[in-house]
């Protein structure tokens, strides 16, 4: 395959499709919903926030490499964890009560 034109929209495509064909309803299911993916040299990165989504994909990893070889890529996958600004925030008032206690209001 001509890597010159792959995409990494497409790639991950054929992988949610892949999955479906071969009866992976459970890694299906978590990979419909990414849409954070990129092509970088000969990595497949894929983004997400969710520590679940990420332990799943970890324990599907097989699956996942099945899925870009039938492709008849040779692409390796990563898996990058990004905190979304939710969770900042969180962190950040943790932060804020830890430090200020009582003294601190927040108001949403």
């Amino acid at each position: 395959m001509d890597k010159t034109k792959l995409s990494a929209k497409n790639v991950w495509g054929k992988i949610v499709l892949y999955l479906r064909e071969n009866k992976k309803v459970a890694l299906h299911v978590a990979c419909g919903d990414i849409t954070d993916v990129e092509l970088s040299g000969e990595n497949l990165i894929i983004r997400t926030s969710d520590d679940f989504l990420i332990d799943v994909l970890n324990t599907g990893m097989k699956e996942l490499e099945n899925a870009i070889r039938w492709q008849g890529l040779n692409l390796k996958i990563q898996i990058v964890k990004f905190e979304n600004i939710t969770q900042k925030q969180d962190k950040d008032i943790m932060k804020l009560r830890k430090l200020f206690a009582d003294k601190l209001d927040i108001i949403d």
